[in-house]
């Protein structure tokens, strides 16, 4: 196998120019640039990579956290991103929390995490005053997405989720409901993200813009998952009278929504209408009402902030095609590094959603 020192020892100079010449760096004459290129191709040496990255001081990967890889949002984000960092030459990382609160520390309190990637992407994880100091003594760029917490100097990818929960409710409010629940995340989950706190927001804003006081007895908390649906919306039911529309939190939930509800021998929509958010990969199929969310455009256009500076590429503002394609991506106010880039959403009705039944 040739070597570095094949191509030095043939073009006659040191293997560091040799390493120069092959990288593009400067402080190389065009005269033994050309050279060089001449002894490696007639030695027919390649580059690895991995080595010329190593010998920059990069290590070519990026440390990708997601609190449960199991979850449609987390799995598509992480499958956009490690696309686009296979495409550009790097490698993913990935650290998934699952819940436990001693990964949880190990990951985001590595004091040696610099040394194994070039970069952080954190997705929806929510950090304590510990984490946060602990990154920010790393010193590595980051990015996050879809969370609720702050890191100095890092940007931030999200949707707008209080408006993503206002627009499902006026929705069901348009369609003529006043009776209508929601079920939303868990607060007592140890690695609980800031999302579904939006989410109520969202929909207490719209009960009350419509003149309605929201009723705590209309809204349940479970965990982010067809079962954690299924169970609030049992709840929901041993509380008395149904309501006649559910907002989820997210479509796995909703999709659990609709299936206690069948269980139960209520029709959806005819006895209670369902909407979720996400635009699941099966909202589709058991004709799910939703708010599409761009998750795989989230986690690309994330991949592209943390890596065009790392690579040496001018950084490109999201276009208007960014997201689901029918809004211009934008930028939350203020003007700082921290400031989020917004993606929209949009209301997609199927055939979960109809007007209350008249009784």
């Amino acid at each position: 196998m040739t070597k570095i020192d094949d191509v030095a020892r043939l073009a006659g100079v040191s293997t560091a120019t040799v390493s120069r010449a092959l990288r593009g760096l400067p402080a190389v004459s065009a005269a033994t640039r050309r050279r060089v290129l001449a002894a490696a191709e007639q030695l027919e040496y390649a580059v690895s990579p991995s080595a010329s990255r190593l010998a920059g001081g990069r290590t070519g990967a990026i440390a990708v956290v997601v609190p449960r890889i199991t979850r449609w949002f987390f799995a598509t984000v992480v499958e956009a991103v490690e696309e686009f960092l296979h495409e550009s030459g790097y490698d993913l990382l990935l650290h998934n929390l699952g819940g436990r609160e001693q990964t949880r520390q190990r990951v985001l309190r590595a004091a040696n995490l610099h040394k194994r990637v070039d970069a952080i992407m954190l997705v929806a994880t929510p950090l304590r005053p510990a984490d946060l100091i602990a990154l920010t003594k790393l010193e590595l760029p980051g990015v996050t997405v879809s969370s609720g917490s702050v890191v100095p100097g890092w940007p931030c990818v999200r949707i707008d989720d209080v408006d993503a929960a206002r627009t499902a409710t006026r929705h069901l409010l348009d369609l003529g409901h006043h009776r209508i629940a929601h079920i939303s995340g868990d607060p007592e989950d140890e690695l609980a993200f800031t999302t579904h706190l939006d989410r109520r927001r969202g929909y207490r804003d719209a009960l009350r813009d419509a003149g309605l006081a929201p009723d705590p007895g209309l809204d349940v908390e479970s965990q982010f998952t067809i079962d954690g649906g299924t169970r609030a919306t049992k709840e929901l039911l041993r509380r008395g009278e149904p309501p006649t529309a559910i907002f989820a939190a997210c479509d796995e939930m909703a999709m659990g929504a609709m299936t206690a509800l069948r269980d139960a021998g209520l029709r959806v929509p005819q006895d209670v209408s369902v909407i979720g958010v996400d635009d699941h990969d099966l909202a589709r199929v058991v004709g799910l009402s939703t708010i599409a969310q761009p998750a795989a455009e989230q986690g690309r256009l994330a991949a592209r902030m943390l890596l065009d500076p790392l690579v040496g590429r001018r950084p490109e503002p999201p276009g208007p095609d960014a997201g689901a394609g029918l809004a211009p991506a934008r930028r939350a106010s203020g003007d700082t590094p921290e400031t989020p880039v917004i993606l929209p959403t949009r209301l997609i009705v199927r055939e979960s959603t109809a007007p209350p039944r008249a009784h």
